[in-house]
């Protein structure tokens, strides 16, 4: 039986948890009652700061205004992460381009690219006006300030607000160096603040005179000139320390807004800023009105660059971008770069383009040609990307957007003699062929039967190289198309033997060099040496490594033939040069869009075509047509007072060397004596090249040394 006081006992528990939770409870209202006290404490003691009135209103502002400079300098911080980040690495920005001025192949200037800068003078050798131009125009507290013009930005902030278009920006020339050396030219908030902060580094990392010789340095002057010293050259033809008063105030009115003001491009703007900048350098207080009156009533006179136009602008843009290739991880900006141009030979070709553009372009609805002309070594003697490079700058002559048409046909066959052993001789029936639904057919929708190989192309027969495809394969003639000197990729399509593939007048020439050469490697090329602007060789052209051979010398022989054939009795008889064994292939394509003529001596090789940029249609323009009659335009008058070599695999006697002179219009004058050829000048001026350097270093030893390293003759 349980016990009746069991339960009872059991009981005692409950109070145990009432004790409990009255424990609880007493403590949470101690605790409230402590957290009351002490706010009533807080807010007996912010009772001693209470105002009322007047007094009130302007708390209340400070308050606030103290609040939101806190947000905004957190917000600051924040946006200039990157500053702090530049400050700690001490990099300045690398420069996005190269000054590089350009010689033809006998080291005369023909003209420059990228920019201009010139960072040789100190800030003592730069004449005094040009300093104080400077300062008065850009920053006239520069030397009171610590990197921000307070009280200058204030003033631009009230000009730009009553609409004043002044000089003076709210920007300091600290500030303006800071975003040269470390931003971008974007008008951002972020980049503002940057800025800011880093024009205090600078003032505290750099003396005055150190920041301001920098901005001098580094400032972008408009025409591709960066820095004071760069742009006198440009704009007067004379050093920084010779400009007078007139030229410096031109200068310096540049800072700001080198585009809208340089003096090639306006010059009434820019003397207008010029005298503006004078004015300022009076208010400053530098000079006196008197001092500045012989520069107001004799402003500066620019040099004129109209004359940049006649340069070979398309060769120098291609070779520019050939030499940033090969200068790439150098730390120099500055370059001189001996080129492969001749200039008689790129004149004469520009004449020849021109010339026939002028008389029939018209008529035949053509608007554009094209030519390159080089070696048979593959050097670059003369390049036009079209017929007007003022009005167009884009160069036709390496732009790889052109089909080739029956001009590709040499691959072909080139494939078929070195693959099946075909010969010239070897004969192929002209009759009708299909892959599958695609059945070309010849130009004159007629077929001949059996033919000769050398028939079939000196005819440029469609069948044939279409049948001669099936045989080898397409992918074979593909890969000998890249090996001579394609290197536009293109698709192996059926109609691959017909020339539908994209390339370049510049390939072309490359291609068809081989074939004159006798079977070598002829990649072209533009550059022989490049040199900083101290004289240390960056890149030099080997010409003494043999090329490789990339076909049979009798296959070469067999094109070559061939194309001779052409030339006398074949599509290309335009072509044809008196007493120069000339060879070549002409190319058209579908509905006359692109017109070609590729050929060759054993002097040059030259890849002529024509077309319009929009690719509208011709007035039925062939290869054998207007292309042809510009190559032997150029040919003939490039071969005059020259030794015409003979061409390999050809049987022709070249004309005697009798060194008439032509006149410019056409006319033989009186005979002179033998000049020597390009290729013994050239070596010529090699060998004075080697004793200029000889003679920099010191020492007959090293002139010496040289000479035995030269294992070619100096004439041949």
């Amino acid at each position: 039986m349980q016990d009746p006081f069991f339960t009872r006992k059991k009981r005692k528990k409950g109070n145990s948890l009432l004790q409990a939770d009255a424990l609880i409870d007493s403590s949470l209202y101690d605790f409230f009652q402590s957290v009351g006290r002490g706010y009533q404490r807080i807010e007996d003691f912010f009772q001693r700061f209470h105002v009322q009135g007047i007094k009130r209103f302007f708390t209340e502002i400070i308050s606030d205004g103290l609040t939101f400079l806190a947000i905004g300098m957190v917000v600051m911080v924040a946006l200039a992460q990157s500053a702090f980040d530049v400050t700690a690495s001490g990099e300045f920005n690398p420069v996005e381009d190269y000054a590089v001025t350009f010689l033809d192949r006998y080291g005369n200037e023909i003209g420059r690219r990228g920019i201009r800068a010139d960072n040789s003078y100190e800030l003592k050798d730069l004449p005094d006006f040009l300093i104080k131009a400077a300062i008065a125009t850009e920053d006239q507290h520069f030397y009171e300030h610590f990197g921000i013009d307070v009280a200058g930005t204030l003033r631009a902030l009230l000009s730009n607000a009553q609409g004043d278009s002044g000089l003076q920006g709210g920007s300091s020339i600290t500030q303006q160096l800071a975003k040269n050396l470390f931003l971008s030219s974007e008008r951002t908030l972020e980049r503002k603040i940057n800025e800011a902060f880093l024009a205090v580094w600078l003032e505290t990392h750099y003396t005055k005179d150190q920041i301001l010789k920098l901005y001098f340095d580094r400032a972008y002057m408009g025409g591709g000139n960066f820095g004071v010293a760069a742009a006198s050259e440009y704009y007067f033809g004379k050093s920084v320390r010779d400009i007078d008063m007139a030229e410096a105030a031109m200068l310096a009115g540049l800072f700001k807004a080198p585009t809208k003001y340089a003096p090639h491009i306006d010059l009434a703007a820019a003397r207008g800023r010029a005298n503006v900048v004078l004015n300022r350098m009076v208010d400053a207080g530098f000079y006196t009105e008197g001092q500045v009156t012989a520069a107001r009533r004799h402003p500066a006179v620019p040099v004129d660059h109209t004359d940049e136009l006649e340069s070979p602008n398309y060769f120098l843009d291609w070779a520019f971008e050939e030499t940033k290739k090969l200068v790439a991880g150098t730390n120099d900006i500055g370059f001189v770069v001996r080129t492969t141009i001749d200039p008689q030979l790129q004149d004469y070709a520009e004449q020849a383009v021109t010339s026939v553009i002028r008389e029939s372009g018209r008529t035949f609805n053509v608007e554009q040609a094209a030519l390159v002309a080089t070696d048979l070594d593959g050097a670059v003697r003369a390049m036009v990307g079209g017929v007007d490079y003022g009005k167009s700058q884009f160069n036709r002559a390496i732009t790889p957007n052109r089909q080739p048409g029956s001009s590709f046909k040499p691959f072909v066959y080139a494939t078929a003699f070195e693959q099946l052993g075909y010969t010239p001789q070897t004969t192929i029936v002209d009759g009708p062929v299909c892959i599958g639904n695609w059945c070309p057919h010849n130009y004159a929708y007629s077929y001949s039967g059996t033919v000769t190989l050398r028939n079939a192309l000196t005819r440029s027969i469609n069948t044939i190289p279409v049948k001669l495809s099936i045989k080898t394969g397409r992918e074979p003639i593909a890969e000998m198309a890249h090996r001579l000197g394609i290197r536009n990729d293109f698709p192996i399509t059926r109609s691959l033997p017909l020339g539908v593939a994209s390339v370049s007048p510049l390939d072309m020439a490359s291609s068809y060099a081989v074939f004159a050469n006798g079977g070598m490697q002829a990649t072209a090329f533009g550059i022989t040496r490049i040199t900083t602007l101290r004289g240390d060789v960056v890149y030099e052209h080997d010409r003494d490594v043999a090329p490789e051979r990339l076909l049979e010398d009798k296959v070469a022989g067999y094109i070559n033939s061939i194309l001779r054939n052409v030339v006398e009795s074949g599509t290309g008889r335009r072509a044809q040069v008196e007493g120069v064994p000339a060879a070549g292939k002409t190319g058209t394509t579908s509905d006359y869009r692109d017109a070609w003529f590729v050929g060759y001596t054993g002097n040059y090789v030259a890849a002529v075509w024509m077309g319009n940029d929009d690719y509208h249609r011709t007035n039925r323009v062939t290869g054998g047509s207007l292309p042809a009659t510009i190559w032997q335009k150029f040919m003939e008058i490039a071969h005059t007072n020259i030794e015409v070599k003979p061409l390999f695999g050809v049987d022709f006697t070249p004309r005697p060397f009798d060194a008439i002179v032509v006149a410019d219009d056409g006319t033989a004058g009186q005979e002179r004596p033998p000049t020597l050829a390009p290729q013994a000048a050239q070596k010529l001026l090699d060998l004075s090249l080697l004793f200029d350097q000889a003679r920099s270093v010191g020492g007959a030893n090293i002139v010496s040394a040289s000479l035995s390293q030269t294992t070619e003759p100096a004439v041949q």
